[in-house]
């Protein structure tokens, strides 16, 4: 039988005073969280578990929303400046001169603007790759790279001013096993 509304209201009063203690970094096992009823520190972080999936779905449903809602005023946006974007109308110069038919570059910038807003906000933009490889752009060993080497591969990974391949890095070489076998 789900909870009454008088439950449902002391459930989230609690876990409301739970947050808050857990935000000033007051421990589960504390009497002051002890105090609002729960009958172990587990009880209390599971609870806590409980309180931040409850709060996820809400958020999710309000982000929905949001994302919803923006995308409809860019929707707006684009078609209020798509003809000015695609249709040869007449250009004028500076004094007023008739210069041609053209676009409006403007509107066009402006477009494509709105364009890569609604990319980002829908999650369309394709992710960018990303590869980590040796110097040269050769394989990475790892079979024969130590830690610190590897530390160093990874803190210099397409830094230009890194590492240059001519400089005898041990991640390429083979001849550093011995080095390594203690690893």
């Amino acid at each position: 039988m789900p909870a009454s509304k008088a439950q449902q209201a002391e459930t989230a009063e609690r876990r409301a005073k739970l947050v808050r203690f857990r935000r000033m970094g007051v421990p589960f096992d504390d009497p002051r969280i002890l105090d609002l009823g729960y009958s172990s520190r587990g009880a209390a972080s599971k609870d806590l578990i409980r309180a931040l999936e409850s709060n996820r779905d809400d958020e999710a449903a309000e982000v929905s929303v949001y994302r919803q809602q923006e995308g409809e005023r860019l929707d707006s946006m684009l078609a209020a400046l798509w003809p000015q974007a695609t249709e040869e109308r007449p250009q004028y110069g500076a004094e007023g001169k008739y210069i041609g038919k053209g676009v409006d570059v403007r509107a066009v910038d402006s477009v494509l603007r709105i364009i890569a807003l609604r990319a980002k906000l829908f999650g369309l933009e394709m992710p960018a790759a990303l590869e980590v490889s040796g110097p040269g752009g050769s394989a990475v060993r790892l079979d024969h790279v130590g830690l610190a080497e590897l530390n160093t591969l990874i803190t210099t990974a397409g830094d230009p001013d890194g590492p240059d391949e001519d400089q005898g890095e041990a991640y390429d070489t083979e001849e550093n096993d011995d080095d390594h076998d203690a690893s």
